[in-house]
């Protein structure tokens, strides 16, 4: 990894999101000239908010998690991660040095170009250097061009997709004052796109006609934990040996997890509520003094709030139709390696994915939507899969099916180009 000063900024700073978000908050209330009290509260505020976010999501992933490793045990991939591991000892630093060379040209974009936005999700300024990097690994580059790959290619896509989302961000939030930073982006276009064709913007996913004695589903945290609760039941049923060494029993087991699910909805909801409170208003320094007009791109949770219905419809879809998917891609040898449920990819990214539809066509547009980005996630992670043999095929099949994917496969072609070139 880095050493000395890059290296503690990268680790302490880029890759903390927290302080990231508390020293954007701060510097954004000292251009506006608050005096120290207000500086200290609002950064401390955005700090909290950012962590109180992360450890709902950390409830999240935690909740689903045994869902993804029992189908990573039964296809025998679960000690793939070797391969991943090998990558980051050998290339962690040069993923730190493209992140950091990265960041400056990003903000060089937003300063002087009409693309007004900085990247602001703090973990994923890591994960797509980590990703473009790989791909340029993949293509045979190396030393001062695999850094610089690595930098521009990271750099454009902190730039032009939140950029890109501007539109379909303000048709869920009627906000301008932010859009989305995650790589759900690619399918959050996808599925808008559909759902401007087929949806039907009157009848939305948060206003669902229920039963009196059903109304309780409306609350999202309950429909969310049901939906867990009711996964692991039917896997526990139908997978010979599924949640065995849990010590319970599988329906003790599965509310347990429901619980965990549905109390990591309702953490990280109130961290979106804190840290757009605070994030968006001392924004407003940076984008009037430093960059003029520019937003913050920020982490998809940000949306569920929004949408709640929409992203918990999304996830459903997602994992059903993609499941089906992979079972058959996995029989037919379609993309020449096992492919596993992206249970992770399906919550968060469709999830995502929903929202926006719901913005661009109702409750009709988030299902058909999210349906057709399903699709279309399988297919991303199966090309990355294969076109990432040698370096993080693991990882991607457990993270991937998203922009990490997509755009990884681009680079990867362009890594090819400039290879032959030079």
């Amino acid at each position: 990894m880095n050493n000395g000063v890059v290296g503690f900024v990268i680790e302490n700073i880029f890759r903390n999101p927290p302080i990231l978000l508390g020293l954007i908050a701060a510097l954004g209330l000292i251009l506006q000239k608050k005096d120290l009290g207000n500086v200290i509260k609002g950064a401390l505020l955005a700090s909290f908010g950012m962590y109180i976010l992360q450890e709902g999501t950390g409830l999240l992933v935690g909740a689903i998690a045994p869902i993804n490793v029992l189908f990573q045990n039964l296809s025998e991939s679960g000690g793939g991660k070797a391969l991943a591991d090998t990558y980051v000892a050998d290339y962690g630093g040069t993923v730190g040095t493209a992140m950091a060379l990265g960041f400056v040209i990003h903000l060089m974009i937003a300063r002087f170009t009409k693309i007004k936005v900085i990247f602001l999700t703090g973990h994923f300024l890591w994960w797509f250097p980590f990703i473009f990097v790989a791909a340029g690994v993949e293509a045979g580059l190396s030393g001062v061009a695999l850094v610089g790959f690595g930098a521009v290619t990271s750099a454009l896509y902190w730039s032009l997709m939140p950029w890109a989302l501007r539109k379909y961000v303000f048709a869920v939030t009627e906000d301008e004052s932010f859009t989305l930073g995650h790589p759900s982006g690619i399918l959050s276009l996808i599925s808008g796109k559909v759902a401007q064709i087929v949806g039907n913007k009157e009848k939305s996913t948060e206003s669902l006609n229920l039963p009196k004695g059903l109304s309780f589903f409306k609350e999202v945290s309950i429909m969310g934990g049901t939906v867990i609760f009711l996964m692991f039941i039917v896997l526990g049923l139908t997978v010979q040996g599924a949640f065995t060494d849990t010590g319970k029993t599988l329906v003790i087991y599965a509310f347990d997890q429901a619980l965990m699910f549905g109390a990591g909805l309702i953490i990280m909801l109130q961290g979106v509520r804190m840290l757009v409170n605070q994030i968006i208003p001392a924004f407003q320094g940076i984008s009037e003094r430093l960059v003029p007009n520019a937003i913050p791109a920020l982490d998809c949770p940000i949306l569920f709030n929004y949408k709640p219905n929409a992203a918990i419809i999304g996830f459903v879809v997602a994992m059903v139709i993609s499941t089906v998917l992979i079972i058959i891609s996995n029989i037919t040898g379609l993309f020449g390696v096992i492919l596993i449920p992206l249970v992770i990819t399906s919550f968060f990214e469709c999830g995502t994915a929903a929202v926006i539809a719901e913005g661009q066509g109702g409750l009709r547009g988030a299902v058909i939507g999210t349906g057709v980005a399903a699709v279309f996630m399988v297919a991303f992670v199966g090309v990355s899969a294969m076109i990432y043999s040698t370096t993080i095929q693991d990882w991607i099949l457990i993270f991937g099916g998203n922009g990490l994917s997509f755009f990884g496969t681009i680079a990867k072609l362009i890594g090819g180009l400039i290879g032959q070139i030079i």
